[in-house]
């Protein structure tokens, strides 16, 4: 059983499966999803409580339990705990590692000293224990400042205080106690010289607790940050070869004396003026960086050593006299920990994002437990992985840690990777002029920018989002106003595609911490950059520490900003995009709106670019289809093309008119999923939606398209990046892309005056805003002049447009014929169209003529076709008209509807399907109430939804509604709904 978590957990699980022994992990709750758990033949659930992988009694009583035969500690938790060792051994389970009177006496610090100076081994002048500070100054006096407070018990750099002066050692005295007693239960403190330019060197042990010990080199460990070590290598830079062979001969003295058994690391202080070298302490455990010493002694595996040495009757037993490995090399070890530098280093828990290690190398070897989606908790030691190279030379593997970490990506949580890649590169690295000091005259610049206040729902946006998962329900996402957002990164040089910021009324307080080229877009808010306010609408340089605050929005222009950096926001990708969905809980960073105390890292810098301002009047000139400006200061025009359901097969004349000429009131109620209208009702030419739905709104099924204008009842909603994927109502007309961005911008209570253009007219505008964004990329790249990139816009507003069909809401229709069920071609703005088969009613054979549909599609493979959305007897199909334009579309469409056929007789694979139904439960009716109380009251499915499927099939109350569901898949909405997915055919049964 391995008692501990984590890369040590694989590690020693890795080995013992290796050689056939059953292995046994064991689990809090926060680590249900971890490799470890996975990786051993059998896994143990220890409960909720995180500390459980210290608790001594629940451990021994699992392997008593389980028949365990041995423990593997690991490192950390109980792995040095004299108590739980004899616990074990009491228990006549085998404990792999040193005995518990070599931990208990190892453990005391002092204790230790003793043992050393007894087996022959230098140690440094220091005290015995001393219980008072006034013993501690006048130990530390007669030896000679500086020295160090030490505890006794202590390890991992805690308990321990440099003093210089007797101030600092009467104040840090009690200190080091209170340390020694909270961390190891022992507040015993001893005074010990500090050499001022020393080397951390440790030796690597290996006994068989009858007095054998052998040693396989020693690590070179002086590059720490608060006595945490940060990087390794063996072997040592400083020593030669004699003073290597006497360092290690007094480590084998020490762990011979002791009688010292299984694996264990000497560790000494060595003064770089003398080389005189001094014991430090004993680490009685596997040490985190055994790895790179397996590297240089030709891959041998200190792990199979200590089980071979203490379970001989499960594997060859292990003879020290004989053994001999032979050392070669140079191998150094870098430790990855999630970690922030922006902010000294602090913990950073969250889920990683993107997770990559160069394996693929030769001579590259990683010991991590991370993986993409691992959650890190707050809970345990920070470190992710152990990076380690080997290489012939030490020339050889300080360039193959370089291209190591190059090949490094870790994402989603702060972590100091970029920190490594500065560490190894410092010159005084590459000379091995490694002391304990070495981080102090480091200097590091982590590209980073802080959040110290998020503003209002501000996330990470990238356009055009997540783009080919609508068919499983995944919003794209992205800015709301895509416009403002390429404008952003166009003014700082970045490509339209990357990441930048976005939020609402209130803006966010960020602190740069590299330097970087800042653009603000969008409504103007009030800014600030330490103090003195920036210009809208353009690019500035930040200096790294400089603070730039956003502020309150001028309503007047809009409710939504942007904030691009040069090089982007480097968050990872999810599902191939970088935007938020908050409601989804993934994408951006972290998933959710921004919080204080993020750090947003900041990508490379592609192309170099300088401050600029959009240039007066480009924007409403160039930009979109309508540049008509309303009378009415809280009016915005926003052009639309018709479809995909208009007149005259679902709106009267009339309603068509009504709707194009009167203002619609922007709802309190709006948001990234939907922004609702309030305005006169429609007049319908019919009476009830057939299968549908009872109200004349409902359809059959209906994909939809992004900027939709869909009337849920008499009440429209603008469906937006964040909106739903399907649904059963009616749109009459639907927003082009480039006019999509107004919406992003209006507030409660402004209006809306919606008004038809030509497909010709949103095919150039898509020209228009590309054209527009590239001449602002090019200004600022340096590129092109005003004048100049004025001149070329100007000559593009009359582009070359393809022979367009009739800009109607039906583009095409087919007439149903023997074996074929008809077939429309319906409008859903620029970017979308719909195909319907048939009549409006449930027949498997539309559904199978729809996969037919996009499998022919698919095969086509053509260039800007996006993706298919199937419903039931429709299919949305996305297209990019700048790679596809629609008449090229239609073609494919109606060449890959001829090549399907009669479906009546196709055979198709099916399969059944077992779903759980919940009914009426208590979520669904908190939710109902919620959306009466805020959004209506009145509509055909409120106030009971169960009651609106009784109604849609013909049966009397719930009870009816409950019977039958157990019986057969219900026909209301919900049933129709999950249809869309029915691709192979399946049956669906609901239990």
């Amino acid at each position: 059983m391995v008692c501990n978590r984590g890369e040590i957990a694989r590690r020693v699980i890795r080995t013992a499966n290796h050689h056939g022994l059953e292995t046994i992990a064991i689990y809090t709750q926060v680590d249900a999803l971890a490799p470890h758990v996975r990786e051993a033949k059998q896994a143990i659930y220890l409960g909720t409580n995180p500390r459980d992988y210290t608790n001594k009694e629940k451990l021994l009583q699992v392997a008593q339990d389980w028949g365990v035969d041995a423990i593997h500690p690991g490192y950390g938790f109980l792995s040095e705990n004299e108590e739980f060792c004899s616990a074990v051994e009491a228990a006549g389970i085998t404990w792999l590692g040193p005995t518990a009177k070599t931990l208990h006496d190892f453990a005391l610090k002092h204790v230790a000293r003793e043992i050393a100076e007894k087996a022959g081994v230098p140690v440094l002048s220091g005290s015995g224990l001393v219980s008072t500070a006034e013993d501690a100054v006048a130990a530390a006096e007669a030896i000679g400042y500086p020295v160090l407070l030490k505890a006794t018990g202590g390890g991992g750099g805690r308990g321990i205080f440099l003093c210089y002066s007797k101030d600092e050692v009467l104040s840090q005295f009690h200190v080091s106690q209170k340390q020694g007693e909270q961390f190891f239960g022992n507040s015993g403190v001893f005074v010990e010289k500090f050499i001022e330019k020393a080397h951390h060197i440790e030796v690597q042990m290996f006994g068989d607790g009858q007095g054998n010990v052998v040693h396989l080199g020693e690590r070179e460990c002086s590059i720490q940050r608060r006595h945490q070590k940060v990087l390794e290598e063996t072997p040592s830079p400083l020593l030669t070869d004699s003073q290597r062979e006497e360092l290690a001969a007094a480590a084998v003295r020490l762990g011979a004396a002791a009688h010292y058994r299984s694996a264990g690391t000497v560790e000494f202080l060595v003064d770089e003026d003398t080389k005189k070298f001094y014991f430090l302490e004993v680490n009685t455990r596997l040490q985190v960086e055994h790895g790179i010493t397996e590297m240089v002694n030709g891959n041998v595996d200190i792990v199979e050593w200590m089980l071979r040495l203490q379970l001989p009757q499960f594997l060859a037993p292990l003879d020290l006299t004989t053994c001999t490995t032979e050392r070669s090399g140079w191998s150094i070890e870098v430790r990855i920990n999630g970690e922030n530098p922006a902010k000294d280093f602090q913990p950073c828990p969250g889920t990683l994002g993107e997770v990559k290690f160069p394996t693929e190398l030769d001579g590259v070897r990683v010991d991590s437990w991370i993986e993409a989606g691992t959650e890190i908790s707050p809970y345990y030691d920070s470190l992710l992985a152990k990076l380690m190279v080997y290489a012939p030379t030490r020339e050889l593997a300080v360039k193959k840690m370089k291209q190591a970490l190059a090949g490094t990506v870790i994402k989603g949580v702060p972590n100091n990777v970029e920190f490594l890649q500065a560490l190894v590169e410092d010159p005084r690295f590459a000379l091995g002029d490694t002391t304990t000091k070495f981080l102090e005259g480091f200097h590091f610049t982590p590209r980073v920018v802080e959040v110290v206040l998020p503003g209002l729902q501000t996330t990470v946006q990238d356009w055009p989002g997540r783009t080919q998962l609508w068919h499983v329900g995944v919003p794209p996402s992205g800015p709301m106003d895509s416009l403002h957002h390429r404008l952003a990164n166009a003014l700082v040089g970045n490509a339209s595609d990357a990441a930048a910021l976005e939020f609402g009324l209130t803006g966010p307080t960020l602190k740069f911490h590299c330097d970087c080229l800042v653009a603000l877009t969008g409504a103007v808010f009030d800014a600030s950059l330490d103090g003195a306010p920036v210009t809208w609408n353009s690019s500035f340089l930040v200096k790294s520490g400089q603070e730039l605050k956003i502020g309150q929005v001028d309503s007047s222009t809009g409710v939504r900003g942007y904030l691009a950096v040069s090089g982007g926001v480097d968050v990872p990708l999810y599902l191939g995009s970088r935007s938020t969905f908050p409601n989804g809980n993934f994408g951006g960073y972290q998933g959710r709106y921004l919080r204080p105390g993020d750090s947003l890292p900041v990508g490379p810098v592609t192309a170099v670019a300088q401050p600029t301002s959009l240039p007066a009047g480009w924007r409403e000139k160039f930009a979109g289809a309508v540049h008509e400006l309303s009378s009415d200061a809280n009016t915005v025009v926003v052009g639309v093309l018709p479809g995909p359901h208009a007149n005259p097969d679902y709106f009267t004349d009339d309603a068509v008119d009504v709707f194009y000429s009167s203002p619609y009131q922007v709802h309190y109620n709006s948001n990234r999923l939907g922004v609702r209208l309030n305005g006169p009702r429609p007049t319908w030419t019919r009476t009830d939606g057939g299968e549908g739905g009872s109200h004349p709104s409902n359809v059959h099924d209906h994909t939809y398209a992004v900027g939709t204008i869909n009337f849920t009842g008499d009440m429209p909603v603008i469906l937006m990046v964040d909106g739903p994927s399907l649904g059963g109502f009616v749109c009459p007309a639907t927003i082009v892309s480039t006019e999509l961005w107004k919406v992003g911008q209006v507030r409660p209570n402004d209006n809306i005056r919606f008004q038809e253009i030509t497909l010709e007219q949103a095919f150039s505008a898509i020209q228009k805003t590309d054209a527009l964004i590239a001449a602002v990329t090019s200004l600022a790249q340096g590129t092109t002049k005003v004048q100049a990139a004025e001149a070329e816009l100007s000559a593009l507003q009359s582009p070359t447009v393809p022979d367009m069909p009739a800009t109607q809401a039906v583009v095409v229709r087919q007439e149903a014929s023997e074996g074929h069920p008809g077939l429309l071609i319906r409008l859903a703005g620029d970017r979308y169209v719909q195909v319907e088969y048939g009549p409006m009613e449930l027949d498997l054979n539309l559904r199978a003529r729809i996969h037919c549909l996009e499998q022919q599609l698919a095969a086509a493979n053509a260039q800007g076709l996006v993706e298919t959305n199937a419903g039931v007897r429709s299919v949305m199909i996305e297209y990019d008209a700048r790679q596809l334009p629609l008449p090229d579309l239609l073609t494919l469409i109606r060449k890959a509807d001829a090549a399907i056929g009669d479906v009546a007789h196709m055979v198709l694979p099916s399969r059944i399907v077992h779903l759980p139904m919940a009914f009426e439960e208590r979520w669904t009716a908190e939710a109902l109430q919620k959306y009466m109380k805020s959004v209506r009251a009145e509509a055909p499915y409120l106030p009971s939804n169960i009651q609106y499927i009784a109604n849609n099939n013909g049966l009397e109350d719930r009870d009816d509604v409950s019977s039958s569901a157990v019986r057969y898949h219900t026909r209301g909405t919900a049933g129709l709904r999950w249809c869309r997915h029915l691709c192979p055919l399946q049956c669906v049964k609901c239990t």
